[in-house]
């Protein structure tokens, strides 16, 4: 490790040993108000009823539900699939640059709110490209929000390309082809629809290519998936972060080998009872993900559709696992500055800023 990293994993040790003094019902303000990185949103997944509709109205859309309740209704989801379903048809209003922004805009103002300072946001072109939307007017419309938001909110953000499992490698070909004259307006490339019968190998090609071009690789993986597609994604595809990942556990060979690595998980609770992947929140394994040395992370995924933002993610979780606490909650923030993709000096003053808080809530 450099002397920078040595400094700052000598100062998590210090700020640990602390936190058990800090009472449980202090926990709700604490998860809240701490900083935090959101690794894993898909920039679709945020798209409200109110804006499906505001924006269906702009460009003269007809929408099959006659009201936003009768939309927000029909997320009862029984699986991935049926929910990927009314996901793509919510992204049918998305037409202009315009549209784009006011999506990706939205949810920055939410992660403000939330008191997110780093956001790595999925998109999915195909979901696009494939109705006849120019790639440039899907990319323009989410950059143009991203500097707004660092200029007007102070949120630093970037854009992850992913690529649809359910469609070829010869389609990811093509959307990365799409992609590179704009390859200064995203970071990565990542992995996402439905994972059964659509394994990480089925795109071993198109990431041999990304890391030639120094692009940075996560994957979905293990969600709905078996510990095997988590192999996969790290072994085939190289992937630097794996999404979601709880079936990790499943394989005692995965966990020691994500532990000695430092793999991150970006991990969604809401998600994961939603999807019908923990029958409950109570039942979720993240608080063992933890306790087994995974760099675990909590995250979002498709807050519109899954009931709830990161705030509501973090407080819905610890209230379902007593066992997490303050230790926990810092661990959960460090981990999110810890596998984002920035410059170490980056990461240190933001884990600089969350031990200052921390240190403020003990005080």
């Amino acid at each position: 490790m450099t002397a920078l990293s040595d400094a700052i994993a000598n100062r998590k040790g210090d700020i640990t040993m602390n936190l058990a003094s800090i009472p449980r019902h202090a926990l709700p303000e604490l998860l809240c108000r701490m900083p935090k990185a959101e690794l894993h949103i898909h920039i679709e997944g945020s798209l409200e009823p109110e804006l499906i509709f505001s924006l269906a109205e702009r460009n003269r859309l007809q929408l099959p539900y006659p009201t936003i309740e009768a939309l927000r209704a029909a997320y009862a989801f029984t699986d991935l699939q049926s929910f990927l379903d009314i996901y793509y048809a919510g992204a049918s209003v998305l037409q202009t640059e315009e549209d784009f922004f006011d999506m990706a805009w939205a949810y920055l103002l939410r992660a403000k709110a939330d008191n997110v300072v780093h956001a790595e946001i999925f998109f999915d072109p195909q979901t696009h490209t494939a109705r006849g939307i120019p790639f440039v007017t899907i990319i323009n419309g989410l950059d143009r929000a991203i500097q707004q938001a660092r200029k007007e909110l102070g949120i630093s953000a970037a854009l992850i390309l992913c690529f649809l499992r359910h469609l070829t490698e010869d389609d990811a070909f093509t959307v990365l082809e799409e992609a590179l004259p704009f390859r200064d307006k995203f970071i990565g490339i990542g992995l996402d629809s439905g994972e059964k019968g659509n394994p990480p190998e089925k795109f071993s090609k198109v990431f041999a290519r990304c890391r030639e071009l120094e692009l940075r690789l996560v994957a979905h993986a293990g969600e709905e998936g078996t510990a095997e597609y988590i192999w996969h994604a790290l072994d085939l595809l190289q992937a630097e972060r794996i999404d979601h990942g709880v079936h990790c556990l499943d394989d005692p060979q995965l966990v020691t080998r994500l532990v000695q690595q430092q793999i991150p998980l970006t991990v969604c609770p809401l998600s994961n009872v939603k999807l019908c992947v923990f029958p409950t929140l109570a039942a979720h394994n993240i608080a063992r993900l933890l306790a087994c040395g995974i760099r675990a992370t909590i995250n979002s995924d498709d807050p519109a559709y899954f009931g709830g933002y990161l705030n509501q993610n973090y407080l819905e979780t610890f209230v379902a696992l007593p066992e997490l606490g303050a230790a926990e909650a810092y661990r959960l923030a460090r981990n999110s500055f810890e596998a984002s993709f920035v410059d170490v000096e980056v990461k240190a003053g933001w884990i600089s800023q969350l031990d200052a808080f921390f240190q403020q809530q003990h005080a």
